[in-house]
């Protein structure tokens, strides 16, 4: 599994769900365009949203053209934005949902999208700490699910998008940088300590948690402290390999816009995340930040796209011919898209009511948009799913049933399950 994560809200009018009736009205306001009643007068505005600040944000009414092109692309003829080539060209491979929705306007919204909850009800399991603990290691040497690119601001759930909660720390996601000399910045000893040295040093301190685990056997965190020591040396060697992206030929590293300045970053989280899975990691969650795109839309998301375009559709080429695709899935998301009317005239706001992400792989469809947005792209209204279907079907198709995911003590919602998406998948 490789969880790609827009941080900031990409706007789904500009990407993935092209409305010309955007541009045909643009400069009238909502409720001077023929869909007032659409927008307005439907069960779903306002009824969903909860609003973090307490009080409802502003309806941007007045209506803001496209600030991109779009084309048909593949055999499956499906629009993709100009400012999406590459990915584009991967559209075939593509399941692209056009229906989602949420209930936080806000940046928490980028907890819910990885825990299924909205924050004003604390901290639950993220997507990938549910997969950790259903599925268990293919690799002992290796973290079985890995966070690359930062993550969430304490403002919008932190760590908590990537963490275990009450499954226990050993669930959670493990940060790691790219750097073959230091991969693991929190498990290293420092360059003064040979590898014996450490090692024995990581004997001493089993030891001794083994015997503080025998006195106190319910400490969760004892728990997870012995299993980190004991995957720590483990890790220290095997890590530093994995992301050695060196080793690969010059041609992948052009695949992957390694040469280019402006696309290395995602192109190395995303090189490192197929040279992972192919080692057996279960789970790698892969972050981007910078789409909260309020003023200045066309610049943002110009640059923004430009640094993820060619990496991530890198990645899709790349598993395809090394015959990966069919057992990875690939997920694109975001936390919100953005509002079909303007803010600061150049912008566009926060926007729950509908958005979209795509998957690929893993058993799914290829060549298929599902689901629809109304005619401005405000409301979800064909086929509508709520974040936590997209969990659903990502467990569904690693072969976890969410219902059976139960710990006692912490009974879930019905909302917390989802539905998977049975049209998308194969």
């Amino acid at each position: 599994m490789i969880w790609y994560f827009m941080l900031g809200g990409t706007s789904h009018l500009e990407s993935f769900d092209p409305k010309p009736a955007v541009n045909q009205f643009a400069g009238k306001t909502i409720e001077e365009s023929p869909y007032k009643s659409a927008v307005l007068d439907s069960s779903f505005y306002r009824k969903n949203v909860r609003d973090f600040a307490g009080t409802p944000r502003a309806l941007m009414t007045q209506l803001y053209p496209l600030q991109i092109g779009f084309q048909k692309r593949g055999e499956s003829g499906i629009e993709v934005s100009d400012w999406w080539p590459h990915v584009g060209q991967c559209v075939d491979d593509l399941a692209i949902v056009r229906s989602m929705w949420t209930t936080d306007n806000d940046h928490a919204a980028q907890l819910q999208f990885h825990t299924g909850r909205h924050i004003f009800d604390g901290f639950h399991p993220s997507i990938g700490s549910w997969t950790h603990y259903g599925l268990g290691s293919l690799n002992d040497n290796l973290p079985q699910f890995v966070v690359m690119g930062g993550g969430p601001g304490d403002c919008c759930g932190g760590v908590g998008a990537h963490d275990g909660s009450y499954l226990g720390p050993e669930h959670s996601g493990v940060a790691m940088a790219l750097d073959p000399n230091n991969p693991l910045p929190f498990g290293s000893p420092g360059e003064s300590v040979t590898v014996g040295e450490r090692q024995r040093q990581l004997e001493l301190l089993n030891e001794l948690n083994g015997i503080a685990g025998v006195e106190y056997p319910d400490d969760a965190a004892m728990r997870a402290r012995i299993k980190s020591y004991e995957l720590a040396y483990r890790m220290q060697m095997s890590v530093p390999e994995v992301v050695r992206l060196s080793d690969e030929s010059a041609e992948t590293h052009a695949l992957y816009g390694l040469d280019n300045p402006a696309t290395q970053t995602m192109g190395r989280h995303s090189l490192a995340a197929r040279r992972l899975v192919e080692r057996g990691v279960r789970f790698v969650q892969i972050y981007d930040d910078g789409w909260d795109a309020h003023s200045k839309l066309q610049q943002n998301h110009t640059t923004r796209c430009q640094a993820v375009d060619k990496p991530i559709a890198g990645l899709l080429k790349d598993l395809k011919r090394r015959g990966m695709l069919g057992e990875t899935l690939v997920v694109w998301a975001t936390e919100f898209g953005r509002t079909p009317g303007s803010e600061q005239s150049d912008g566009r706001d926060h926007h729950p009511y509908g958005f979209s992400v795509w998957m690929a792989g893993g058993g799914l469809k290829g060549g298929v948009a599902h689901g629809a947005t109304d005619e401005i792209g405000f409301h979800a209204v064909e086929h509508r799913h709520y974040v936590t279907d997209i969990h659903a079907t990502v467990l569904h198709q690693l072969g976890l049933d969410p219902r059976k995911l139960e710990v006692p003590g912490h009974k879930r919602l019905e909302i917390d399950y989802g539905k998977p998406i049975h049209q998308i998948i194969a």
